[in-house]
């Protein structure tokens, strides 16, 4: 077994945790980003009802990922029900990527470590 570098030397690649962000890696923006990048956009009860999260605490998730640009929310109408519809950003792609390829390296080492 292979003991594990120096934190301080600095040509040690960095841990794929120092990857992660936080506000993609919370459960429940990850599943929002993860469901929206799978259609063109979702209406808010569709999530809702996906994460079994509450009205309030959906739109507190939304909110912390609009204001990151990471989602784009549009409310209109129809028939005469109003409507919230949630899209992923080009932004948002990209920072789900990134999650994903970190929490893939993760797991990789994690792998090679229980292997070795």
């Amino acid at each position: 077994m292979t003991m594990p570098r120096d934190p301080s030397d600095a040509a040690a690649p960095a841990h794929p945790t120092q990857a992660l962000d936080d506000t993609v890696h919370q459960r429940h923006r990850l599943g929002i980003l993860t469901i929206t990048a799978e259609a063109e956009r979702v209406e808010f009860t569709y999530l809702r009802d996906m994460l079994k999260l509450t009205g309030g605490n959906l739109s507190r998730h939304l909110a912390v990922l609009e204001e990151a640009r990471l989602i784009d929310v549009t409310k209109g109408y129809e028939g005469r029900r109003p409507r919230t519809w949630i899209a992923i950003t080009p932004v948002g792609r990209n920072a789900l990527d990134a999650e994903l390829r970190a929490l893939e390296a993760l797991v990789l080492r994690h792998r090679r470590s229980r292997d070795a």
